[in-house]
């Protein structure tokens, strides 16, 4: 679907770099929102367009856009346009362009809405609190850090949850508010002090680095799988946040540090000692773990007990999927409170009960992270229903409990009754906790003051799906008025998504992720008449070649022995076996042989550099680099087809780092016919070169291709360059830093430059694999000669 006249209107931006991308953006963006969320796209667009910063913040709107809408929710697209109108409306207007491109990281990091919000938040109170003000009043300079800050974001977030974020923010501020060159340096990750905070804060188990294998536990001992959707634990100070399902998937949070507990010998008639997951000893780092027994002298001769967070995670995980397997909901409306916390009690202890039955394993492990209350503890005065519904949990769980109450071991022993009698329901738990709660009942229960302690089980969800309220007008509730607003999807014409690719800075020695956006296009069609034309010209070179390539391709069989089922009888084999037959010894019965040809294991990509240089003339020649680039590539393209290597052809230029064109001539799947001669022959040049993120972009499909040797050829006439960027160092650096990615990928790449200065730079770049060609007339003779020597 092609971009409307009513969409440009919407759009209203008139830079050139913006319509030149605003159709690929846009045909991405259709995969990704509904009708109401493009709207909002486009219009969000036009008003950062307005805000008269210039096309770049454009720019980076319609490509984070999209991936940030999919994964927070379209109701992210406004709050992030209001947000940098607040920006652009101060002197911190320098930093929209590093907070927009901060924004797809944020979300594959915090991966919900709410935490998103909190991101926001947080980078709000770095503005306000690192711009300079005079006697209280805010100046007209902007912050000095906040750039740097939201430059650093990406790779902060990849290394913190957001609660270690805000830890390490809030450091940088209060201890260099009086030096701005030194709070630069500090969030710009160069300082010493910068990097050992990093390291403090980042302890415990981030879910983001272990929600694949979490995922894969889900599907490995439940046949199941689960969205998760994090939380932090770090900006909730009046009510902590516990674990819960619904219909979104499973909210947990964003790390879990380790869990530090002491073994201790359980004495008969005595409760263990008692831990909670909630008290101040709760989940500490290594470097902060000490005794946390009201007895230090005692304690220090208890051996310590540590429970990984992702084993943490995985009790969680598996209590949370008992209750999707076992649970039904429940009406509540008649159930007191009391009531409705002592059903939820018996209903944990039966779908854990249901999958120890299963997996008994894990009863040691919950057991290990359920508090177990001291008996008897809660002061007088208090209510103690908790305390003492959280003692009848724990004496479910663990049949060494040690408790001596008659109710808790009345019920106890109930449960476990209807347990192994078998066929309980959720509804069979509901007449065991009204009962519990009225026999148990105490004038005290009604205290305002209740005793916490010891009654907070961290792997336990809120169970909210397992209650149901009646409300008025359920009974007049239809499905049918419940659509769920659907996707635009398009039929035909559909253009691939930008992949996005990192940048090697030199200056600051780290990537710049996500920095760069290759589009892809399958180059269009011209004459293949062309083509043909071309290779006939130099039929008396074909036939010199052809030679060579007769003594190239593979001649010898290689004999595959000790085979089942074979094409002849391997007779060394077969008379070892009727030997062993004779001594009563099992014989072998892979008695046959086959053959297969000693063939060549290559696949091979040829990256052409289409900039606009390779439009110019050389000296002495009456051709353009382009016409003798399309003679070299067509007669090595025939070459490698008679040799029988997969290969593969692309093209790439670029207009800046927003805009990198990578043009499909030939798949490793398509044969040299007429279709690939038609776009070879259609060949243009045009723009600039960014060489390291289309080489990253050739290698990542190469990369994919079954073969032993993969060969990655570079034909490029200049230097690598663009429009942005000033330093013509930095994107020479990248591409060296992508050639050492490529090596590390099992890929050799080669350069062929037609630069006669070439010799200046390419051996940065590439090493000794380069070659520069002097005579640019015998391009077409050289190049094919020089993959036949690389090949050999």
């Amino acid at each position: 679907m092609t971009v409307t006249q009513s969409e440009r209107d919407a759009l209203g931006c008139g830079f050139a770099q913006v319509q030149g991308v605003f159709d690929d953006c846009l045909a991405y963006a259709r995969g990704k929102l509904s009708a109401e969320g493009i709207k909002a796209y486009i219009e969000g667009a036009g008003i950062i367009c307005k805000m008269g910063r210039g096309a770049e913040p454009v720019l980076l709107f319609l490509e984070e856009m999209p991936q940030v809408a999919e994964q927070l929710g379209e109701a992210v697209i406004p709050e992030v346009v209001a947000f940098t109108r607040k920006l652009a409306r101060s002197p911190n207007s320098p930093a929209i362009a590093p907070f927009l491109q901060s924004l797809a990281a944020a979300a594959r990091s915090l991966e919900s809405h709410e935490l998103f919000n909190e991101y926001l938040n947080l980078v709000m109170q770095t503005l306000e609190r690192t711009t300079p003000t005079v006697h209280g009043i805010d100046s007209m300079y902007g912050s000095t850090c906040l750039p740097d800050f939201l430059k650093s974001v990406p790779f902060l977030l990849s290394q913190l949850a957001l609660g270690g974020l805000k830890n390490w923010v809030e450091y940088g501020i209060k201890s260099y508010a009086n030096d701005p060159d030194r709070q630069r340096d500090y969030f710009l990750l160069q300082s010493a002090d910068s990097r050992a905070v990093l390291q403090r804060e980042r302890h415990g188990t981030l879910l983001v680095d272990h929600e694949r294998k979490l995922d894969l536990y889900l599907r490995g001992l439940w046949a199941t799988e689960a969205r998760f959707a994090p939380y932090s634990l770090a900006f909730d100070t009046l009510r902590k946040p516990v674990p819960y399902l619904d219909h979104l998937g499973i909210h947990l949070p964003d790390v879990y540090d380790d869990f530090v507990l002491p073994s201790s010998t359980v004495v008969p008639g005595q409760c263990r000692s008692g831990f909670s997951p909630t008290s101040r000893h709760e989940y500490r780092p290594a470097s902060t773990r000490g005794s946390w027994a009201k007895d230090e002298d005692k304690q220090t001769s208890l051996e310590k007990t540590v429970i990984p967070g992702i084993n943490r995670y995985r009790a969680l995980l598996a209590h949370v999927h008992a209750h999707r397997l076992w649970t039904t909901p429940l009406q509540a409306d008649n159930l007191s409170p009391f009531q409705r916390l002592a059903i939820e009690i018996f209903e944990d202890a039966r779908v854990e009960y249901l999958a120890m039955s299963v997996y008994p394993g894990l009863r040691a492990l919950w057991a290990a992270l359920h508090p177990a209350p001291v008996e008897g503890s809660c002061p007088e005065g208090w209510s103690g229903l908790r305390h003492r519904l959280f003692t009848l949990s724990r004496a479910l769980l663990d049949p060494q409990h040690g408790y001596s109450h008659p109710a808790i071991l009345k019920y106890a022993a109930l449960f476990h009754a209807a347990m192994e009698a078998g066929n309980t329901t959720s509804d069979s738990m509901i007449e065991l906790g009204v009962s519990f709660i009225a026999e148990t009942r105490v004038p005290s229960d009604f205290s305002a003051k209740v005793y916490f302690a010891d009654t907070e089980v961290g792997y336990r969800d809120d169970n909210r799906l397992m209650w149901k309220f009646f409300e008025e007008g359920d009974e007049e509730e239809t499905s049918s008025q419940k659509v769920k607003p659907q996707r635009i999807e398009e039929a035909g014409n559909e253009k691939l998504p930008p992949r996005l690719y990192p940048e090697w800075d030199y200056l600051d020695q780290h990537y710049r992720p996500d920095w760069v956006s290759v589009y892809e296009h399958l180059h269009r069609s011209g004459d293949a008449g062309r083509i043909d034309r071309l290779l006939a010209k130099h039929s008396a070179l074909a036939k010199q070649l052809k030679k060579i390539i007769d003594l190239l391709k593979p001649q010898h069989k290689v004999r595959i022995r000790y085979q089942e089922e074979g094409t002849e009888l391997d007779l060394d084999i077969a008379i070892r076996s009727l030997i062993d037959f004779k001594c009563g010894i099992t014989p072998d019965t892979r008695i046959n042989m086959s053959h297969r040809s000693d063939g060549r294991s290559i696949a091979v990509s040829l990256l052409l550099d289409l900039s606009a240089s390779l439009g110019d003339v050389p000296g002495g020649c009456t051709q353009s680099k382009l016409e003798l680039s399309q003679e070299a590539v067509s007669l090595l393209a025939w070459a490698i087809e008679e040799m029988g290597d997969p290969f593969a052809i692309g093209g790439f230029h670029s207009n800046t780092r927003h805009e990198v064109r990578y043009f499909h001539f030939k798949g490793y799947q398509e044969r040299w016919d007429s279709r690939v001669k038609e776009r070879l022959a259609a060949m243009e040049a045009g723009y600039s070169t960014r060489m390291g993120a289309a080489m990253r972009h050739a290698g990542h499909y190469l990369a994919h291709q079954q073969a032993d040797k993969k060969l990655l050829l570079v034909l490029t006439d200049g230097e690598p360059s663009d429009i942005d960027t000033q330093d013509p160092r930095h994107l020479a650096e990248d591409a060296r830093v992508a050639v050492r990615e490529l090596g590390q990928k099992g890929i050799y790449p080669y350069c062929i430059s037609l630069d006669p200065k070439a010799d200046e730079y390419v051996a940065g770049i590439f090493g000794n694999r380069h070659t520069v060609v002097d005579n640019i007339r015998r391009l077409p003779e050289q190049m094919t000669k020089l993959f036949l020597a690389l090949t050999r």
